[in-house]
């Protein structure tokens, strides 16, 4: 289950550092690169609450093994695309297939385990969507760098076919078959609407920079409020009616999804802007390689995994104030990063060795936040609700992942031009520096004790 979780974090960042490639490769301009990112993201996001939802009617583990086996499927298209826009479709067709598999992850989690092991699974789970972020840019530089067979930037899709395989046969052996005991049908116009709000908002911010701000990316921002506000009411009243909608209003009336889930949205912005961001600035500000650039955030990566398997005995101690500890962890090692930036950048390049304590002690920080963030905002949710509650996590993490992209990605690549990539990132740092205080700060509303 936790190799279904890390395939789709790991290949929505995989890509960051193989951007050049696929550029130089399919010659694809500065949009189509952004589609190539943004299409997987918003597949994924948009089609992760449906995908909880059919995991409770059809069965978790039959939707488990059929989003796995179409997610090895479309990452062979993905590695085969021969043109620019055949990468696009075939990277919206894994994302679509992405948000198949990963819901049915935390449900069966949710629904087949309790008390002390639903805790330690709910921290795994954690730790694996954390490293699998940071993982993905490593393992995409590696394999571009590589040159496997002369496969290049597809190598970063062509590996996930083994990988899925394997996960395949694994999950055919050992996952159990759950499924929610009274399903409900599809919420077609809540599907619809979700739908409309999130491509309405993620699609302009991503595309808007690239493509000039056409007028029709004015029209979307403009359309947003509506719809998301439509699909807020259509859901309030499926609900009061007794029915069943995609996002039930009420599972907000739980203390961790109203308190935690918050959280996750600031917290996702900054890590999907500063991937996107960091791997920009590396390889075309300091001329890093892919290799270069991936290994600068090993440091990240150790320290995010030591953190989450120290996560665990902290919050039994010290409860939700680890989340606290975490981020302020966090705004330390951000801090750290932007001075090391603007004191040791320079036109002939720089010293990876002066990224490693920034980054560390921020990796060190996000390694105590996610993996207690996802156990509280799941702590409460009833198990007949295992799908839905993970869905509605999933997505939210995955819409702020990419908008963190849209927006952090658009602020870089907009100061860039007039005021070079050193200040432009140190403006992208104290941005998120900000970003993660705030998260600090509200963190203290967290419960002491966790279930």
């Amino acid at each position: 289950m936790l190799l279904g979780a890390a395939l789709p974090l790991i290949d929505f960042f995989i890509v960051n550092v193989a951007l050049p490639a696929i550029e130089s490769d399919l010659h694809a301009g500065a949009a189509l690169l952004e589609l190539v990112v943004a299409g997987y993201g918003l597949a994924y996001a948009v089609l992760l609450v449906l995908g909880g939802r059919l995991g409770d009617s059809f069965g978790r583990r039959r939707l488990f093994l059929a989003g796995m086996a179409a997610f090895g499927l479309t990452s062979l298209a993905c590695g085969l695309a021969p043109d620019a826009w055949t990468l696009v479709a075939a990277r919206v067709a894994q994302g679509a297939s992405a948000a198949l598999m990963l819901p049915q992850v935390l449900a069966t989690i949710h629904s087949a385990t309790s008390g002390h092991r639903r805790a330690k699974a709910l921290s795994l789970y954690g730790a694996t969507a954390g490293l699998s972020m940071v993982a993905g840019q490593i393992l995409g530089g590696v394999l571009v760098a590589a040159d496997i067979a002369g496969t290049g930037w597809r190598a970063v899709f062509l590996v996930n076919v083994p990988v899925a395989a394997i996960g395949l046969f694994l999950a055919a052996r050992s996952v159990p078959e759950t499924r929610s005991e009274h399903p409900a049908p599809v919420d077609r116009p809540g599907t619809l609407l979700l739908a409309v709000s999130l491509i309405t908002l993620l699609a302009p911010l991503t595309e808007g920079r690239a493509a000039g701000w056409p007028a029709w990316t004015w029209v979307s921002l403009l359309l947003f409020p509506f719809a998301a506000t439509a699909f807020y009411l259509v859901e309030r009243r499926a609900d009061r009616a007794g029915r069943v909608p995609l996002v039930p209003p009420s599972l907000f009336h739980s203390a961790g999804m109203r308190r935690a889930l918050p959280l996750v949205l600031p917290f996702s912005i900054g890590f999907g802007g500063f991937m996107f961001v960091i791997a920009v600035a590396l390889q075309q500000g300091l001329a890093y390689g892919p290799v270069e650039a991936g290994a600068a955030l090993v440091p990240m990566a150790v320290a995010f995994f030591i953190a989450s398997l120290a996560g665990p005995r902290l919050v039994i101690r010290y409860g939700g104030r680890v989340v606290t500890a975490g981020g302020a962890l966090q705004a330390v090692g951000v801090a750290v990063l932007a001075a090391s930036v603007a004191r040791e950048w320079h036109a002939g390049g720089m010293n990876g060795w002066a990224l490693l304590p920034g980054l560390a002690l921020a990796g060190f920080g996000q390694g105590l936040q996610l993996p207690v963030l996802f156990r509280l905002v799941l702590a409460d949710v009833p198990a007949s609700r295992a799908g839905v509650g993970s869905g509605v996590m999933v997505t939210a993490q995955q819409s702020a992942l990419a908008l963190g992209v849209a927006t952090l990605g658009t602020l870089f690549l907009s100061l860039a031009p007039a005021h070079g990539m050193r200040d432009a990132l140190v403006i992208v740092l104290v941005v998120q520096l900000a970003a993660v205080l705030g998260t600090a700060l509200f963190s203290l509303r967290l419960p002491r004790h966790v279930g």
